[in-house]
């Protein structure tokens, strides 16, 4: 019995679509709690797949698992034209209209089962701040994409564990208590650059794909996104969070949200990478760029400011880049950093008020949005998805896979990619390695 519940929880808590489950499930006794009918009634719906019988659902669960969607009535009333019935409680859907209602509404299966709506609450610390108002419950899109990458976590430390590697030195190896001057130092030597780092790169975008790839080398997970999993229709919001980071001595992992503008993601990853020294994990939305009220936060923040435009040198070259027409733009080009970190430096530094930083970043923010509405979906699939997954962990996974220490099936799951696709993407891995 243990056996069945546990295989059932694995289904659902997995957020895995039931109609695998009813493939996949050994004993139609798995489907016993789910409906409200005869053991032989559902043994035999269950062979035959004839799942027509009426599910007894409480409305306040329907309600619940909508507004957690974000999803309103109408919009679900054009694929179940008794939605609203249902809702109210005057009818009841079937085992196949609540699997195509859990598909939309993003929510799994057994969460429809349970006596009343579950509280969601996130794994990680919440470090989100909005004004005027507490932050909402997470949202689909948010837990999935936390849930998804403490897999690949998980997984990545074991197989770290079981090729000898030794924990990471320096994750938690900073104290609140020091200053900036002192960790942005140690950050540098761990990632293996020198101080000028980002004056060696053409453009602060080259020095943005130079970071995340000295985070790879030092063993850092970096995964940067946009959408859950390869789902592009199911975009992340920049509002809810521009990132998080989850801690761990062997595969510490930092996720960037892609939808936001890339000027701002250099700062989130350098912030992210302030958090594993200090050892905290988290996720946040730097609303503005600003930090929440907090100390962990302001600590990383301080750090991640210090890391791409040095203080004292940036009093040092502020008289002169602010003669120009565009200082913020002129001294983004000397530190291969984004305008917008520099205005956000500018007021760190008190060199600027609130009120131009403000204004500043309100309009840069419109711009970008502009360009990005301009630009096609298109590109390189696999090339996208290396900055996904991560070079690193892919390759690990590709190969346990080929030599037979895990399924294709759990690499599949794992990179989010099967079949030929996934040839294709361990191909183009290999060819482009150095």
């Amino acid at each position: 019995m243990r056996r069945l519940a546990r295989e059932r929880e694995v289904y659902f808590n997995a957020g895995r679509d039931s109609s695998d489950f009813l493939k996949n499930a050994r004993s139609p006794k798995l489907l016993t709690p789910l409906v409200n009918q005869s053991n032989d009634s559902l043994a035999s719906h269950a062979r035959t797949g004839c799942l027509v019988s009426k599910v007894s659902i409480k409305p306040e669960i329907l309600r619940w698992a909508r507004q957690r969607a974000d999803i309103p009535v109408a919009a679900l009333r054009r694929d179940f034209s008794k939605y609203e019935k249902w809702e109210r409680g005057e009818d009841r859907p079937t085992l196949k209209q609540l699997e195509k209602l859990a598909k939309r509404t993003y929510t799994p299966l057994g969460y429809f089962f349970l006596p009343k709506p579950p509280e969601e609450r996130l794994p990680i610390p919440d470090f989100r701040t909005l004004p005027d108002r507490e932050v909402r419950a997470p949202s689909p899109n948010l837990l999935e994409s936390i849930q998804s990458m403490q897999r690949r976590q998980s997984w990545m430390r074991e197989y770290l564990i079981e090729e000898g590697q030794e924990p990471l030195g320096f994750l938690a190896s900073a104290k609140l208590s020091d200053e900036p001057e002192q960790v942005v130092p140690r950050i540098r030597s761990a990632l293996g650059l020198p101080e000028n780092w980002a004056a060696r790169h053409p453009t602060w975008t080259e020095a943005l794909h130079g970071l995340r790839l000295a985070a790879e080398n030092a063993r850092v997970l970096p995964m940067f996104n946009g959408v859950v999993g390869n789902n592009t229709r199911r975009k992340l919001s920049v509002e809810e969070f521009r990132g998080f980071v989850l801690i761990d001595e062997y595969a510490p992992l930092i996720f960037v949200n892609a939808a936001d503008a890339k000027a701002a993601q250099m700062f989130t990853l350098t912030h992210e990478l302030a958090h594993l020294w200090i050892g905290k994990a988290g996720v946040f939305n730097l609303r503005r760029l600003q930090p929440a009220d907090d100390p962990v936060e302001q600590f990383c923040d301080r750090v991640a400011a210090e890391f791409l435009a040095p203080a004292e040198t940036m009093r040092t070259h502020w008289p002169e880049a602010r003669l120009s027409d565009d200082p913020f733009q002129t001294l983004a080009r000397r530190f291969k950093v984004s305008p917008l970190v520099i205005a956000r430096r500018a007021l760190d530094l008190q060199l600027i008020p609130k009120a131009q930083f403000s204004s500043f970043y309100r309009d840069y923010m419109e711009s970008e949005k502009r360009r990005a509405a301009s630009r096609s979906d298109g590109g390189d699939f696999y090339a996208t998805h290396n900055v996904r997954v991560g070079r690193r962990f892919s390759e690990a996974v590709i190969r346990s896979a080929r030599e037979d220490r895990i399924l294709y099936r759990e690499a599949y799951q794992l990179t989010g990619l099967a079949g030929k696709t996934f040839d294709e993407f361990a191909k183009r891995l290999e060819a482009e390695r150095p």
